[in-house]
Parts: structure tokens; sequence; C-alpha cells
């Protein structure tokens, strides 16, 4: 009787297809009589979740640790030793586990297998616990006495001081908002990025000290770019890209009820705009359009209004707000959203997607706006649309499928830019800032960039681009020349700090004391049979032993969506994080890639015994187990059988 569907496995990975059903004579190859060919060496490689983070988290050297595999130093929780190594990158864990598109699950070599693992949910674990427990950043080193101005407070502002603060130096934060924080705080909604956690988060940087703020300040208005060069050792430019671009279509200039997701959401942000218009139409597809229909659909409208009520007199003018009073006569608002590319296609995340229909947002995708249709008052009534078409790589209507959707407010976001009054000197002729491989702006010694100034990009990225900006700020300060970067540049394990933390650094080598130098193997003045090649390459999965992992569905985040019906008035936080044990078991789900993970499948299968544990006393994260030469014999069990690919056939050319 054959096996139902129901019962059988569901694993599909297999080292050989059919038909490979012949093994290669390889004895000639390999063996020449007792003498080996090839034996194993231990080589760690970047994982791809890591290579796939623009921040450049160590993602996988925290999974190792909430999952109990790397153990903290003598006296550290292991909470709080994940929340260090999660921040060696990024000071920002829990926002990020909130808001980060992840593309590190995208690279997840986990998805040969069933599914990512839930990365960001994982974070935001780490980052929620640091808050919860009190966790601060290490003091700063001795202060350096260089001062280093910072323009913009946000992501990427405020990711350059913390860096700034561990190498010594001290900052000063000028932010033209009356709040620091950037686009976590006046782009997306408090439902997504609790200001509470923001705030700890902010504040845990300022802490370190040396860190001074100064708020409702803009550089080339309020301060001269001359002074700046006067009183700092340097500058970083991370005013990021608060203009929001309005649409390239007959009727949108000077219309007053045609404003930009960005104008709209920082309105809402500093809770001046209670209420929206009846019908909503937002152009977009992206994140920021997502988080734009999203709250027009929690704020709803009132029947009747005054003209100061009308939300586009908020979302212009930043000194008149809504009374707090008109919410209790709020109703639903009918809100649409359009975009030139099909919902599969769409750059919004997609669970970002399906939380807006079921809240009641009509999405009409593969559309592009042609005309904002006036009343004579000069106000927007419609948003004229029609299907569209590529060619040569531009959206061009298709004639004969224009239709209006009636409209009371129009949001455009469909991008931003920089908004670079009083510095048109850095302005490369785009409304954005220059940047070189080291995040120097060019010809301009002593200025340095980061973040969506450059070019808007993800959170994640803007914080990466800080991280290595920073270091070339203090080889720029240091009078010293910019180091090479890596081909894979990110925050790798490394097995030297981590053999030193645990005690068990190599000894110190003096080749007069050694005497005879053969047979050194057995020596500690080195860290033997180890290659690190994680600085210039990242492993794929089909160097991975995928058979070893049983299918394991992901543990899910529990979220609070509310439904068309409930979304009026719905501010409650969407997204309801792990408990420490759905993070320990997510956290399991990690493959390890490209180092070792304790699984013992080397020296089990060795046939040879040749493959043994290192002593409980002696062995640490990436030292689990050794290769004694005189019994190997090149088989290349142990490297099959690897399910990280941290065992390559290397050594005895």
């Amino acid at each position: 009787m054959a096996t139902s569907s129901d019962e059988m496995t569901k694993l599909s990975w297999r080292r050989y297809e059919d038909g490979d059903n012949v093994w290669d004579n390889l004895t000639e190859k390999i063996f020449v009589q007792d003498t080996s060919h090839k034996c194993p060496t231990y080589v760690h490689k970047t994982p791809p979740c890591q290579g796939s983070c623009p921040s450049g988290e160590d993602i996988r050297g925290w999974l190792q640790i909430v999952r109990g595999m790397e153990q903290p130093p003598e006296g550290v929780e292991w909470e709080e030793y994940a929340f260090r190594r999660s921040t060696d990158a990024n000071p920002f864990p829990s926002m990020m586990g909130r808001v980060c598109p992840a593309p590190c699950q995208d690279g997840c070599n986990r998805n040969e297998v069933e599914d990512f693992v839930g990365i960001n949910a994982v974070e935001q674990f780490i980052g929620d616990t640091a808050i919860a427990k009190g966790y601060k950043f290490a003091p700063a080193p001795a202060d350096t006495g260089k001062r280093i101005a910072i323009i913009g407070g946000g992501p990427a502002g405020l990711a350059a001081a913390y860096q700034l603060r561990r190498l010594g130096h001290a900052a000063t934060i000028f932010e033209a908002n009356d709040g620091l924080g950037g686009m976590f705080r006046y782009g997306i909604p408090g439902y997504r990025v609790p200001r509470d956690a923001l705030d700890a988060e902010i504040n845990r940087i300022l802490d370190m000290g040396q860190v001074e703020v100064k708020l409702n300040t803009r550089i080339g208005v309020d301060v001269q770019v001359e002074q700046l060069e006067q009183d700092y050792d340097a500058i970083l430019w991370a005013i990021g890209c608060q203009s929001g671009r309005g649409l390239p279509v007959p009727g949108w200039e000077g219309t007053p009820n045609c404003v930009s997701g960005v104008a709209f959401l920082k309105a809402f942000n500093e809770g001046r705009m209670k209420v929206t218009a009846d019908k909503v139409v937002c152009v977009g597809g992206g994140d920021t359009s997502i988080d734009v229909v999203s709250v027009a659909r929690r704020l709803g409208h009132i029947t009747k209004s005054g003209k100061s009520d009308l939300p586009e007199t908020v979302i212009r003018d930043g000194y008149v707000a809504h009374d707090a009073a008109i919410t209790a006569a709020a109703e639903g608002a009918e809100v649409t959203l359009t975009s030139l590319f099909t919902r599969d296609k769409m750059t919004a995340a997609e669970h970002e997607v399906h939380d807006a229909l079921h809240e009641g947002v009509t999405i009409l995708d593969g559309v592009m706006p042609v005309e904002v249709i006036k009343n004579d008052a000069g106000r927007a009534i419609g948003l004229k649309v029609a299907d569209c078409k590529m060619e040569d790589g531009r959206p061009t209507p298709v004639e004969g499928t224009e239709r209006v959707i009636e409209a009371d407010l129009v949001v455009s976001a469909i991008g931003q830019g920089g908004d670079l009054t009083g510095l048109e000197a850095f302005d490369n002729g785009r409304g954005l800032m220059n940047a070189d491989k080291f995040y120097q702006v060019p010809d301009k010694p002593g200025h340095f960039v980061a973040g969506d100034i450059i070019r808007p990009h993800l959170l994640t990225t803007a914080i990466g681009q800080a991280w290595i900006a920073v270091e070339s700020i203090d080889a720029y300060v240091k009078q010293e020349e910019n180091r090479r970067r890596p081909k894979v540049d990110v925050h790798h394990f490394d097995l030297l700090a981590k053999m030193t933390e645990q005690h068990l650094a190599p000894e110190a080598f003096k080749a007069a004391d050694r005497g005879d130098m053969r047979g050194t193997s057995s020596g500690n003045f080195a860290i033997h049979n180890y290659e690190d090649r994680s600085g210039a390459e990242i492993i794929p999965h089909d160097e991975l032993f995928l058979a070893h992992f049983k299918y394991e569905p992901r543990n899910l985040r529990k979220e609070e969506v509310p439904s068309a019906e409930e979304v009026l008035g719905h501010f409650k936080e969407r997204v309801i994080g792990y408990s420490t044990e759905e993070a320990v078991a997510e956290a399991k789900r990690c493959m390890s890639c490209g180092l070792c993970f304790e699984c013992d499948n080397c020296v089990i299968f060795c046939p040879q015994d040749a493959v043994f544990r290192v002593k409980k006393d002696q062995y640490t994260t990436g030292r689990y187990v050794d290769t004694d030469y005189s019994r190997c014999i090149g088989c290349h069990i142990c490297a099959d059988v690897c399910p990280t690919g941290y065992i390559k056939m290397g050594l005895g050319e």
C-alpha cells in the first residue's frame, strides 16, 4: 500500500538527484597508499543573513547566544550578552526588530528547507528585554579630545554618535526638529514604533556622555558651515530626506489638498493632525504609502468641518493643530492606495500590504496617476488614473483605461528628497550629497556623509553607512590612511577575540624558546587548523548538508491587526513580541551557516576516529572539534555530513 501524502516527510532536499547512482572511483585521486590527499580544515565564512544586512550585524552570533549555543563570559546574563553582540553594529534592536523589512530573512539559507528564521522577531525580543532590564552601553573609553559635529539626529546621526563614543570621540548633534529620532519619530506611526521604546534606545546613547544635542537648529540657516569647520575636528552630514516628492502630473502644483506622504506622516506623528479627509487617495506602493493609508483609516474624518479643520491646513502649517475634541465625531475614511506596480512587485513588505487590506484599504495596482481633477475653487476633487505598461523602463498609460477616483485629499508617497537650503555647495544636482566608498564628501576634507541624503533607502542602510563613516572619521582625525574595506564589509565573528574572552588565547610566541619547529600542531602559540574567509566569502546553501535539518515551521510573532470595522481610533501596537521560550525556539532554527554548531556529525561518522571533540576546558565557539592528522585518510565524509559547511577538504595538497 502506498504511503499517503499526509504521512510522508516534508523534507525534500537530497544531495543526489535521480540517475546519480554511480559513485565515481576516487581511490586514486584521494589515496596514495596510506597518505592522505586532502584532510579537513575549518573554514569560517559569512552567513547570507549577515551578508544581506546593510547594518552588517553579526546575526548568526546573537542567534547562537539566544539559543544557548555560545556561552557568555562569567557574570554576564545571556540576554545582556546577546544585546551587546546585537548592538555592536546597530544600537536600535527594539526599533529595528519592529520596522526593518529584514533583507536578512530574504537571504536566509533556511529558505531552502522550509522558511527563513524570524530574525527581526528575535531582535525585537533582544531589544525589548534590554529596555526592561535596564541594560546600558559599556562606558566610553578615554576621551580623545576630538569633537565631531553630526548634522541630523535621525537613525544615521544617532548611530554615528554611538560609534564615535565607542572610539572615545565627543559628538554634538544638530537637529532641525524639536526631537531626536528622524524617520523613527516623524516618519513611522507610533503603533509601529512605540515612543517609550524609541526614547529608551535614544537615551541609552545619550547616557554614554559627551553627546551634546542642539535641537531646532538648521545648519546653513541658523549656523553656518564655516563656523562648524572652525569649531569641530570633522563634520558628518546625516540630514536625511524629509522632503516628499510631488506627483509629476497636471494639477498637482499649488493645489492645497495635494500633499506629500512625508508631510502627512509628520503632521500625524507630531500630534497635530487628529482627523483626515472623507476620501483619501495615496499614490505609492512602498512602506511610506502603507503607513499613510493605515494612518488615514485610523484617523477617519469629520463630516462638518471649518476651514481650520481641513487636514491640509494642519499638514502644511506646522503652527496649526487640530483640536483633540474633534476626534469624538470622527467617522471612517474611504482610503485608496494606487501603485504603478502589481501587488507582487510592490516594494512594500508583503505582510504590510496584507494588513492594509485587512484594515479596509482599497488597493489599485498596475495603475498610474494622469491628472489631478480640481473644482472651481482650485481644490482637488479627484485623481484621474489609467492602467499602465512599461515602455523602455518608463510607465505609460494604456489608452482608453482612464477613470477618476474621487478624492478630498491626494497624497504623494513616490519618493523623498533632501532639503539643502543654505547648503547648496553640497548639492550634487539631484538634491542629494555625493559620497565616496569611505563615505567622505569628495573634494571636501573633513566632511563625511551617511544615510538617505546619499540615496533614500532603508533605515538599516543608514545605520550601516554611519558605522563606516565613523571609522573613516576616526582615521581622519588621527591623520591615518583609511584601511582597505573587506569585500564582505560587516561585523565579523572573531575567533581570537572569542578565545581571549574565554581565557583560551594562544601563548606568546618566542621563536628562540621553541627549538625544533617541526610538528607544531600541538603548540599553543597559534590557532591551528582554521581559516577565516568571512571577509571575502558568503556561504551559499549548496555548501551545506541540508538533510540534517528537519522540517520546523517558523514561530510567528502574534499581531493585533484591526479589521475594517475596528480600525477607526485603533492605535495599539500591532506587533506582539516573543516570549523568552518563543525567542529561544526560533533561534534554534538557525543553521549556523559557515560556523560549527556542535552537532557531532563529523565525530560520529569519521571511520578513522580522526575527528574528535576538544576537551571541555579548552573549547569554545568555533573550536569544538579538531582533527588528528596522523589518523586522517582524506575520505571527506566529515565534510559531506557537516550541516553548516564549516569543514572543507583543504589541507595537504
